[in-house]
């Protein structure tokens, strides 16, 4: 019998746990007057802390001075005053694109991007024409079970939903940089790591807080959130009448290119989720974006655009066209800016809007995910060439209009078996 080798004998690192302490910036309504009437405090002292966190932006319970001693005692027993164990931030395009890796208390890491625009033109009147703007673009998620190929975040796969307060921390963050500035927020997209209607329960209780008065007090129609095509989650949302912009990652109008670009549509085909969006934006009035990541010889054809337009014709809906972000484990490159500009123009002759929009902070691995997978470290070259191997032979049955027989991905498969199983 061989001895174990050292790497062997040694005992294996257990995963730190996250903090069973709720974050204050996701409490319900009324539960923090709950837990003062239990605590034997007044309920002005709700007040109090809430303007704490959300008008002073405290990171510890000790700048809470306006409460007694033993007060902050009990609350920081019970409570985390933030979510977010440290940021690491990069910097990138002159300062307009801001890169932020968030560790959690159990180490899982997650991704905000915090984009700058500058005012732009000037009326006659001498006012900007398009006025200055902050867009935070945050995760719902740690990882994603969708697992698009163009993404990288799904080379990380699904570690777990977020919590509220977690959501919000990236929020309140930004919001602490940009404070001394003399700026402030002005966008929140649900963009970052994850499929927000995987995590819906929680990515509506953190859009009412952004958009409640007395915690961010930011306007609803400030705010995107974002899916690659959870129907029901969609066919939820007409009941609540959401003010938020919905946008939905479609990136193929093509069931067989669909399936292999966003896996999800192997459960909900293309057709029935623009059908669930039309009817979402026929009950609030409000215009539904579609995204779609350009990709070269992929997905960019005249026949991708004509099958686009059909789809979209008539709709309250408008297209943002973004050049694919480099990733190292796809075999694709972005479409060239010619060529984006020939299908904005020909979806638009068909009777699509269509914007093109720029890709922010490539240097700063702004492509979603990016940073986290390369913390994560390189797969090995053999990984990597299956992987690539395996897109291109889907990509090329895709291109023959083969539909996918390949069922949903392990992840993706319990992540919507579990959601289904909670509503």
């Amino acid at each position: 019998m061989t001895e174990p080798s050292a790497a062997a004998r040694a005992p294996r690192r257990s995963k730190p746990a996250i903090d069973p302490r709720p974050g204050l910036s996701g409490l319900p309504e009324g539960a923090l007057e709950a837990w003062l009437a239990a605590e034997g405090q007044p309920a002005y002292r709700a007040k109090q802390i809430r303007d704490g966190v959300w008008r002073q932006d405290i990171v510890a319970v000790d700048e809470l001075r306006n409460l007694p001693a033993a007060l902050r005692q009990s609350l920081d027993r019970d409570f985390r005053v933030d979510t977010i164990a440290a940021d690491e931030v990069t910097v990138s395009d002159k300062g307009l694109t801001e890169k932020t890796l968030h560790l959690l208390s159990d180490g899982a890491l997650i991704e905000s991007v915090l984009m700058h625009y500058p005012a732009r033109g000037r009326g006659e009147d001498g006012r900007p024409e398009h006025r200055e703007r902050h867009t935070l673009c945050i995760s719902s998620q740690a990882g994603c079970a969708v697992g698009c190929p163009f993404c990288a975040t799904g080379e990380l796969g699904f570690g777990r939903d977020l919590e509220t307060a977690e959501i919000l921390d990236q929020v309140r963050h930004a919001a602490r940089r940009l404070a001394p500035r003399g700026d402030h927020l002005t966008n929140v997209v649900f963009m970052g790591m994850g499929e927000p209607l995987l995590n819906l329960d929680r990515v509506l209780e953190a859009v009412a807080a952004l958009s409640d008065p007395q915690r961010f007090g930011m306007g609803a129609r400030h705010v995107v959130v974002s899916t690659s095509g959870v129907v029901p989650g969609i066919r939820l949302l007409p009941e609540l009448n959401p003010q938020f912009t919905l946008a939905i990652s479609l990136h193929a109008a093509r069931d067989p290119l669909r399936d292999v670009l966003v896996p999800l549509n192997r459960r909900w085909p293309v057709a029935e989720v623009v059908a669930a969006a039309r009817d979402l934006a026929r009950t609030t009035g409000r215009r539904v974006s579609y995204e779609y990541v350009m990709i070269s010889g992929v997905n960019d054809t005249d026949v991708d655009a004509d099958a686009l337009a059909g789809l979209l014709r008539g709709d309250l809906a408008h297209v943002n066209l973004i050049p694919m972000n480099p990733v190292a484990h796809t075999p694709w490159q972005a479409s060239s800016p010619q060529r984006v500009a020939q299908f904005a123009a020909r979806l638009q002759q068909g009777g699509v809007g269509a914007t093109v929009r720029r890709n922010r902070g490539q240097d700063a691995g702004a492509a979603c995910g990016q940073l986290a997978a390369d913390r994560a470290g390189e797969p090995p070259a053999p990984t990597v060439a299956h992987r690539r191997a395996v897109i291109v032979r889907q990509s090329e049955a895709a291109l023959r209009g083969d539909r996918s027989a390949e069922r949903l991905p392990a992840d993706l498969e319990a992540a919507v078996a579990g959601w289904a199983g909670n509503r």
